[in-house]
């Protein structure tokens, strides 16, 4: 854990903070905090800072915080993803979380199973706890948004558009042939790129998204599950984002 996190209304007046809970146990078994440590700490979707601990028990920590660091930018890359296996999405979203994402959009697709989408790592009360443990991780205080999208037509021609304007477009897929860093080379603003299932995007699929403006790229030969598909898109979009 690289920065502890907490919401604003967990922050009292006086600046102290009580972790309860996975955090408090992190903070006592990992970091062997002990009362006078000092602890980088942060509001979730706010500023940063430091924190003192001035009490350290098997069920709680106190800390007294300073909050007078900067608020993190907005991670630059936006994330269309089909939805993988619900295990497979389960450990996907504090990965995501750390690697840095600003809008996560979970969407169907042809080769996705119907049940999927029943499973409860959809569900905000489960996956936000893995998202922050994510952040964590990452030292960043930035929740990525998230949105659900159960039929990906709709969404990408009546939607898409509202919530990503402007920027650059990318789908992954096996037959593409480009790298990024080729395609994006010179350009500006946010970037948004879609991975698909782990059978690929079908040909009707991938003609939606090239007529809404992604250009088809791709990661080398081999062939990657799609988390790990994911999570490499990311860090190649990163590593060339402005």
């Amino acid at each position: 854990m690289n920065r502890v996190l907490f919401y604003r209304d967990e922050v009292e007046a006086d600046g102290t903070v009580r972790l309860t809970g996975v955090r408090a146990r992190h903070v006592i078994e990992v970091l062997h905090a002990d009362a006078g440590q000092k602890l980088r700490v942060g509001v979730i979707d706010g500023v940063t800072g430091e924190g003192t601990v001035v009490s350290a028990t098997k069920s709680q920590v106190v800390l007294q915080c300073v909050l007078n660091g900067r608020i993190p930018p907005v991670p630059a890359v936006d994330l269309l993803l089909a939805m993988p296996r619900p295990k497979v999405m389960k450990r996907l979203w504090a990965q995501l979380a750390a690697v840095g994402v600003g809008h996560v959009v979970v969407a169907n697709a042809a080769k996705v199973e119907r049940n999927y989408f029943d499973t409860q790592w959809l569900e905000k009360e489960h996956y936000v706890p893995l998202l922050v443990e994510g952040l964590m991780q990452a030292a960043d205080t930035r929740l990525p948004q998230v949105t659900i999208c159960r039929r990906l037509k709709p969404f990408v021609e009546d939607e898409m558009d509202e919530l990503f304007a402007g920027g650059s477009r990318y789908v992954f897929h096996p037959g593409g042939k480009t790298a990024l860093q080729a395609m994006h080379d010179g350009k500006k603003g946010r970037m948004l790129i879609a991975v698909g299932p782990e059978g690929g995007w079908t040909e009707f699929e991938l003609d939606l998204l090239k007529a809404h403006g992604f250009i088809c790229a791709g990661m080398g030969e081999r062939i990657l599950r799609s988390d790990t598909a994911c999570i490499a898109a990311l860090t190649l979009a990163h590593a060339i984002s402005d």
